[in-house]
């Protein structure tokens, strides 16, 4: 380990600033969540008591008294909401289940649903992604429970991520479950990584979009931003 440090110590400052860059740019690598193929090898319990650790050590590292009585729960607290909370959608048994039911009304237009609020975490510094998604879909014969909607958009923001990632998974779940590819996400959110670090630019907001199948056609595209009242480019 202490080689691996020492070698990481010489590399040039160009190889340490593109690390750097890679988070401050805000780049993903992958429309994938990168995850190892052992994620879920360890119970909850015991990924619990492994942050508790970890994350006691970080505490004491920066050189808070862990005998206060306000701090000393915060390592298990932390681990808590890690597993239990805020990043419960990495595991797969959290997945909502998307029951589709007859369109028995033979409903065939848009179907909107706006201002879905949403916190996720940034992967490159771990600190909150929040913000409002709108999500349509035209059925193709079946309809899904309005609440699921929202569950999807939930299930993938809980997970560290970057806002390009979070809008391709949700439209590409929502295409699998409603069996359909005429779907459209657009999310905008607030980047505490930019908003309470780096350039502390507390007033700007990052907007995303994914449109498939007839949301590509600028009518529709047209129709479903001007329920939402934003302007296409």
């Amino acid at each position: 380990m202490k080689q691996n440090e020492t070698l990481l110590n010489t590399l040039p400052n160009t190889k340490m600033d593109w690390i750097d860059d890679l988070g401050d740019n805000h780049a993903l690598t992958s429309y994938e969540t990168p995850l190892r193929d052992d994620a879920f090898a360890m119970s909850e319990a015991e990924k619990m008591d492994k942050i508790e650790y970890h994350f006691r050590e970080i505490m004491e590292a920066i050189g808070l008294d862990l005998t206060d009585d306000s701090l000393k729960g915060t390592p298990r607290r932390v681990a808590k909401m890690y597993i239990q909370e805020i990043f419960s959608g990495l595991d797969p048994a959290n997945k909502p289940k998307g029951t589709l039911f007859e369109n028995k009304y033979n409903y065939n237009q848009m179907l909107v649903e706006k201002d879905i609020t949403f916190y996720s975490h940034c992967e490159h510094h771990f600190v909150p992604i929040h913000g409002r998604a709108h999500v349509a879909y035209i059925a193709s014969g079946k309809v899904i429970g309005l609440s699921k909607l929202n569950r999807i958009v939930q299930y993938f923001s809980r997970r560290p991520q970057v806002q390009e990632r979070l809008t391709v998974q949700i439209a590409k779940e929502l295409m699998q479950v409603l069996q359909t590819e005429d779907v459209a996400v657009v999310m905008d959110a607030r980047h505490l990584c930019v908003s309470s670090r780096g350039v502390e630019d507390v007033t700007s907001s990052t907007v995303t979009a994914y449109y498939g199948g007839k949301f590509e056609q600028d009518a529709t595209k047209q129709e479903f931003l001007k329920y939402l009242q934003l302007k296409a480019d």
